[in-house]
């Protein structure tokens, strides 16, 4: 009997130790399991991955970037602390890496004074003088009967013939017999010739004077020109045709004939443009425009000109032109060789005296129609917007009034994908 019971009593005891190894075993496997689910769980909470390209947007888990495609890189330390640290951060503000500056083209500069004289540069316009342009009228209604080859963009030369036109016939004949008459009454004298001393008084030969006169104001109101007129008085011959000459030297600006033309009176024939001085009407915005004084001096250039030509600002006040929404300002220039074309664009300079300001580059500032605004570097890759108040602008140069101070470094290349991710993360945080 006490056999039986020793080895029982063995089996019992070797069971109850294997039962409790067994529960120490599951005790344990089950606290490693859970401290080791417990750090990595720190360690995903620990570990953030971000956009390279988009840097505010944030996840903990790897994969893509849901704005661009790209995939997210893990970075250390941007958990709970690292949104803190961002909510430090002024409204608007945003970091950019070293490396992401490199890739997007950020580039920095610093606000500075600005004092001198500057080149303001625009572009002008080459414009007719219109104190030398002639517009050649019809006097009488009628019909061209001879045109000449001249056309528009010609030079044409002073009492050159450009067309003639058939006068109504009973006007113009009375007219002529009049001036021939007058004529003959100065001259009665057969042997006296036309530029020859009359043998008549003093008194009447003013008189006659004044009476050939009268009848030759007759002819000119008919469209007769001067030179015309000296032929008439030479040959004494009744003409049909009414010629169409040249006032001046010049260009043709403008033709409207054609052989057999019927016409009413002041129908404009042609224009003639005296090209020996001319217009140039430059294009300025209203910021610049105190800075050019009347009769200042300016320069002008053209693609083809070896050398710039000096240039004078108009006293007259200048136009506004409602499609470009610039003053068009007038200068004068002479034109020598007649280089300079109706319709030709050019360079235009003017000198500038500047007073001590501040300025920014152009690119530097944001302007989205209701403000205007400037990323200022604040430290550690950090840019906050700062809305600002700007003046003229002269070149690639604008003058900051207000909301900079000399020597903040500022965003001055690549601010418009600056802007977008400032932009893109005040959506996020709202």
């Amino acid at each position: 009997m006490n056999a039986q019971v020793k080895p029982m009593k063995h089996i019992i005891a070797v069971t109850a130790v294997a039962v409790s190894l067994a529960a120490g075993s599951f005790a344990g496997g089950k606290w490693w399991t859970h401290r080791a689910g417990a750090a990595r769980a720190s360690a995903q909470a620990g570990t953030v991955y971000t956009c390279p390209m988009h840097p505010d947007y944030r996840r903990d888990q790897p994969g893509d970037c849901p704005i661009c495609g790209m995939h997210l890189e893990a970075q250390r330390g941007g958990g709970a602390a690292g949104g803190a640290a961002s909510r430090t951060l002024p409204d608007g503000a945003v970091q950019v890496s070293p490396e992401r500056q490199q890739a997007i083209g950020v580039r920095l500069g610093v606000v500075g004074r600005l004092a001198g004289t500057r080149v303001l540069r625009t572009t002008g316009r080459v414009a007719p003088d219109e104190n030398r342009t002639y517009p050649i009228v019809a006097a009488v209604s009628g019909w061209i009967r001879h045109v000449d080859s001249v056309t528009t963009g010609d030079v044409v030369k002073a009492d050159q013939v450009l067309a003639s036109f058939l006068a109504p016939q009973p006007e113009f004949d009375s007219a002529q017999q009049s001036y021939y008459t007058a004529l003959e009454i100065l001259y009665r004298d057969a042997s006296a010739l036309p530029g020859s001393q009359p043998r008549s008084q003093p008194h009447d030969s003013a008189r006659a004077d004044a009476g050939i006169e009268r009848m030759a104001d007759g002819l000119r109101n008919l469209g007769v020109s001067t030179s015309q007129l000296r032929e008439m008085a030479k040959r004494r011959e009744l003409v049909q045709d009414i010629r169409v000459e040249s006032p001046v030297d010049g260009f043709v600006l403008k033709r409207n004939v054609s052989p057999g033309l019927r016409f009413d009176r002041g129908f404009e024939f042609y224009r003639i443009a005296d090209l020996n001085r001319v217009w140039i009407l430059a294009d300025v915005y209203r910021d610049q425009l105190p800075f050019i004084r009347r009769g200042a001096s300016a320069r002008i250039t053209t693609a083809e000109a070896s050398r710039a030509l000096p240039a004078t600002v108009s006293p007259s006040e200048p136009i506004f032109d409602e499609a470009t929404l610039t003053l068009k300002v007038r200068i004068e220039a002479a034109n020598p060789k007649l280089a300079l074309k109706p319709g030709m664009f050019l360079d235009v300079e003017f000198p500038v005296d500047l007073p001590p300001t501040l300025v920014v580059p152009a690119d530097a500032i944001v302007d989205s129609g209701l403000r205007k605004m400037v990323f200022v570097e604040c430290g550690e890759g950090n840019f906050v917007p700062r809305v600002v108040e700007t003046g003229w602008r002269i070149g690639g140069d604008v003058q900051v009034s207000k909301g900079l101070t000399a020597g903040e470094r500022i965003v001055i290349s690549g601010t418009f994908l600056v802007d977008s991710e400032s932009r893109m993360k005040a959506a996020t945080n709202q």
